[in-house]
């Protein structure tokens, strides 16, 4: 008798091969066999007309912070998601020496938008050293699995000091005692290395962060430390102000030290520039480097609520004398005439040139409704409203803002969405160099919750979606399985085989759906963030326990610290 069977569903087993009807069978925290009729189990879950996945294996969060106080890792843990990776961009908490804790969460607090004052009362910075920072973590019980990577404002940090704030170039000695550092890291299970070449990523004081556009050198001696070690990815936001450049440096890195690359790519402009990313890439993997595109399933944007920190009125004067009262009382300010024409005739204050201009795009602002609509047709704009309505935008924004007892969710897509359609995201998702990635959990706490992205490939993608081609539920469960699995090395799950981890989503896909975001105050220090969660899951399980059932927690936390590279079963 088996210990778990899941019975009578649709198994998609993550490799991208046709789906079948047949029962799955787990004995611990294995899966023992797949297909058929396995025979009784001790306790099994009815799958009759739900598809049967492996767990989702998210490669891109910030949950660096929220792993320290939240053992459930909310929502991801809700959306199917039994694999996490932090650790990128370049930012997070360990290694860390005590003096520059303080700016290493004006790093994360700039950067990634959570509250500095959360990180200050949920960090314990009981650890110094990359090893004893997995030693921390590997204590912790959790809902989910997590693997981590050192980040390169980190990294400079302990091995170089203040001049590695600076960002003094690294001497041959200072990429010494980087590189050591880091093979010690990797050795002890770091899953790869992550750095930051963006000019907006700064720290919440305005400087760039530590590790920001090194210099080659640097990063081949980088390149070399995983070599040493024998495994790790190397991830990267760059702005790509000169293409040509980057991928130099990339390619000769890959090809090398025999490492993977993976680097954001997104729409940034109307222009075609990310076609060009992409087809560098596919012309470097072509000559034997092992790059790879990060790209999201839905824009990168922002939603706006009465209670976001930016939206069309936040920096207007009679708003900013009325936004620290609790939302009920806004709103009866609000809802009066006399103000309502006041704060129309008023002008922002916001003196930030890339808020105050994003403040007057309503052409790009929808009301996100309920079911959510993230690929809304142009002529649902605020901007459209107006015109057809002969008001100004702003007076649309105003009554939109105040309708669902100030709750309604305005949504501003602008990065992957410039022609307003999915045309884009459609592209990238359907390149062979590219992977489902950016859901950014943990992270942007005041304007955006992604984290439901694995719900949302599922839901839009596979089944909703009527403004384009649609991805076979096969190809959409393979990107999030499989694929990401191996990209980090992790080849004992994302595919529902014998031998493989035990990490089992049970879905609902005709009733699969989105919440509508909501905000809530669950981070310490009163610390406030977007959440939204999911309806659809029938049950999750991790390591052969259920830990989802029904769309909610059971209790359990079977969730584990993954150290360094995975090997396949035997004989896989």
């Amino acid at each position: 008798m088996h210990d778990l069977v899941i019975r009578g569903g649709l198994l998609v087993d993550g490799s991208g091969g046709p789906a079948l009807v047949g029962d799955l069978a787990i004995d611990g925290d294995r899966i023992v066999a797949v297909g058929g009729d396995v025979g009784p189990g001790r306790r099994e879950l009815d799958a009759r007309d739900r598809v049967v996945a492996p767990g989702w294996v998210d490669i891109h969060t910030h949950y660096d912070g929220q792993v320290m106080w939240d053992p459930l890792l909310s929502p991801s843990s809700r959306h199917g998601v039994s694999t996490v990776i932090m650790g990128h961009c370049g930012v997070g908490f360990a290694p860390v020496r005590e003096q520059h804790r303080e700016l290493m969460v004006r790093v994360m607090e700039g950067l990634e938008d959570i509250p500095g004052d959360t990180l200050r009362a949920g960090l314990r910075w009981n650890w110094q050293s990359f090893p004893e920072y997995l030693d921390v973590l590997e204590q912790m019980p959790r809902a989910v699995d997590v693997g981590t990577q050192v980040p390169h404002s980190a990294l400079r940090l302990y091995a170089m000091g203040d001049r590695g704030a600076k960002r003094d170039p690294a001497s041959a000695e200072d990429i010494a005692q980087l590189a050591q550092v880091l093979e010690q890291s990797l050795c002890a299970g770091a899953l790869g290395f992550s750095s930051s070449r963006s000019r907006i990523h700064t720290t919440s004081d305005g400087h760039h962060i530590p590790g920001s556009f090194a210099d080659a050198d640097e990063l081949l001696g980088i390149g070399r430390a995983m070599a040493r070690a024998g495994h790790g990815v190397f991830e990267f936001f760059s702005d790509m102000d000169v293409p040509e450049r980057e991928f130099e440096w990339m390619t000769r890195l890959s090809r090398e030290c025999r490492v993977p690359v993976h680097f954001i790519v997104a729409q940034l402009d109307r222009s075609r520039k990310y076609r060009e990313l992409l087809e560098r890439t596919a012309q470097a993997v072509a000559e034997g480097a092992d790059i790879s595109a990060l790209v999201a399933c839905r824009p990168v944007g922002m939603l706006m609520t009465l209670e976001s920190e930016y939206h069309p009125f936040s920096h207007h004067p009679s708003y900013l004398a009325i936004a620290g009262l609790p939302l009920p009382m806004r709103l009866r300010i609000l809802r009066d005439a006399v103000f309502k024409a006041k704060l129309l005739a008023e002008t922002s204050t916001n003196k930030h040139g890339f808020w105050r201009a994003r403040m007057q795009q309503f052409d790009g602002m929808f009301q996100l409704g309920d079911p959510p609509d993230y690929e809304p047709e142009p002529s649902r704009s605020i901007a459209a409203i107006a015109a057809r309505e002969g008001r100004a935008p702003l007076d649309v924004v105003y009554d939109l803002l105040l309708e669902n007892h100030g709750e309604e969710v305005i949504y501003f897509p602008f990065f992957s969405y410039m022609d307003g359609n999915f045309d884009v995201l459609e592209e990238m998702l359907n390149h062979p160099a590219s992977l489902v990635s950016l859901a950014d959990g943990g992270a942007h706490c005041g304007i955006m919750c992604d984290a439901g992205a694995p719900t949302f490939l599922l839901s839009h993608w596979v089944r909703d979606r009527s403004r384009g081609p649609r991805l076979p539920l096969e190809q959409a469960v393979h990107k999030q399985t499989a694929r990401n699995a191996n990209a980090y090395g992790l080849r004992d799950r994302g595919l529902l085989a014998p031998g493989y981890k035990a990490d089992v989503n049970v879905i609902d896909l005709e009733r699969l759906q989105l919440e509508t975001p909501y905000w809530v105050r669950d981070l310490p220090a009163d610390g406030r963030r977007l959440v939204q969660y999911a309806r659809g899951y029938a049950a999750s399980v991790v390591s052969g326990v259920v830990t989802v059932l029904d769309d909610e927690h059971t209790g359990a936390l079977p969730g584990k610290l993954v150290r360094g590279p995975q090997r396949a079963p035997v004989g896989r």
